[in-house]
């Protein structure tokens, strides 16, 4: 029997581990590698305070840090979370038990599904312009997305000096006044455009696209490709229990990272919070550790 189990390897979840090892409880955390941790695909990463270099180092000191204070470690998917009396079933290659719950499995950003897209990832293909975006300051970059992510992270680029154009695969989906932003600094957009391939010998250097109205393939030179087509929050696991979620998928939690269900709780990108980044996931996986001390403090 465990005091928390934590369902997720990734920066929410492994701070969660740090966080809930520290407060003396029996501390058990899974990780798995379908989906990986969005972290793990940052090649470079320069907005999480006092550290710089690749997301994997970053989850690797995560880990050995949260094992070094007492937290154990599992490399095993969890297919199911059951409710039993006053504690939880934890299902995967065997059978778990917790008192508290932490839920952190994060989120898929979606892809393209074009053929090779993934041998350019960290090469000059991105989903994560607020990531990603400081290492092309001056350079040409293609946003390709239809809707409000896509338009934001071209603002966002934009703004931190980017040379940035558009690429929708239908019209454009999205409030007037983002809409209005994109105009404003004069950010080109191509409509009806299907991605089809990615060129490029070590990085990303052009984008081929198929214009659906024209009939006729286009290519773009450019030195990043930011795909922005939204994230799929993986939380079909708390379907059965009865947490709730908005109409994206994302769990809904309070401000202590309270689910609707007592006992379960939430951090990180699988939550329906307003920012998606390292630093902000490691903070919901603190104060979701910290809500769970005072949860079973109270019950003894």
């Amino acid at each position: 029997m465990f005091d928390v189990a934590i369902v997720g390897g990734g920066p929410a979840g492994l701070s969660s581990a740090i966080y809930c090892a520290r407060y003396g409880l029996k501390t058990v955390f899974f990780e798995t590698f379908n989906p990986v941790s969005q972290l793990s695909m940052a090649s470079k990463i320069e907005n999480y305070p006092g550290f710089e270099g690749s997301g994997i180092e970053l989850l690797e000191k995560m880990r050995e840090q949260a094992l070094k204070v007492g937290a154990e470690n599992k490399v095993e998917r969890i297919n199911k979370i059951m409710k039993r009396d006053d504690y939880f079933v934890i299902v995967g290659e065997k059978e778990y038990k917790a008192k508290a719950v932490i839920i952190a499995t994060g989120g898929k950003h979606k892809n393209a599904g074009i053929e090779g897209e993934e041998n350019f990832v960290g090469k000059g293909l991105s989903y994560c312009a607020t990531c990603d975006g400081s290492l092309y300051r001056g350079k040409k970059v293609v946003v390709y997305g239809s809707g409000r992510e896509a338009l934001s992270d071209a603002v966002h680029l934009h703004d931190i000096g980017c040379k940035v154009e558009i690429v929708s695969k239908s019209s454009i989906k999205a409030e007037k006044a983002l809409i209005d932003e994109v105009e404003k600094r004069r950010i080109g957009i191509i409509m009806n455009a299907n991605l089809i391939r990615i060129e490029g010998k070590e990085r990303v250097e052009k984008i081929i696209f198929f214009l659906r109205d024209k009939k006729e393939e286009i290519s773009i030179q450019c030195d990043a490709l930011f795909i922005a087509l939204g994230m799929r929050p993986a939380t079909d696991i708390v379907a059965e229990l009865g947490v709730e979620r908005d109409s994206m998928g994302y769990i809904k939690v309070d401000k202590e990272q309270k689910t609707n269900i007592s006992g379960i709780f939430a951090a990180g990108d699988c939550c329906n919070n307003p920012l998606k980044q390292v630093v902000t996931a490691c903070g919901d996986g603190a104060i979701a550790a910290f809500s769970v001390y005072k949860f079973l403090k109270e019950r003894t």
